[in-house]
């Protein structure tokens, strides 16, 4: 069992939102780099517009989005645990379109809100195909939440 009752408690812990905000930038980043073809290049370019639009603009949404995350992740925690647990990433890419979805409501209400012009242009010329991108990288997904969680 977790050593924590909810996704949300582990950003409690000393220097948790900072490490996971960490790891999730890294793991964003490593996606992004692994992407190839003709939605690689939208992608990559798009990425380049939000990490270098302005310093600390895009670790500041992903400290805000990381709180976000967990609470959309939480039911499919609790399913996982209550199913006996196993690898949380293979859990969430079986559900793949369902969690790409929930994630992403986060980061469409984020866009939604933004009063920057140049973000909302990035984001709205991928989210036609993040959720393609979002399921893919559910396995690496689940083992960072798994790292901090267990």
């Amino acid at each position: 069992m977790p050593t924590y009752a909810t996704l949300s408690d582990i950003l409690q812990s000393d220097g948790a939102l900072q490490r996971i905000t960490e790891d999730c930038r890294a793991l964003v980043d490593q996606e992004v780099a692994a992407k190839s073809g003709v939605s690689a290049t939208v992608l990559k370019a798009s990425y380049k517009v939000v990490t270098t639009f302005a310093p600390g603009y895009y670790e500041t949404m992903i400290s805000r989005i990381v709180p976000k995350l967990m609470e959309k992740l939480q039911p499919y925690w609790t399913q996982f645990n209550e199913a006996g647990g196993g690898n949380f990433g293979e859990f969430l890419a079986a559900r793949g379109s369902e969690v790409a979805e929930a994630m992403l409501s986060v980061t469409d209400a984020m866009a939604e809100r933004s009063n920057r012009g140049v973000i909302k242009k990035a984001y709205g010329a991928v989210r036609g195909s993040a959720a393609e991108h979002i399921q893919a990288a559910l396995p690496s997904v689940g083992a960072l939440v798994e790292k901090y969680a267990a």
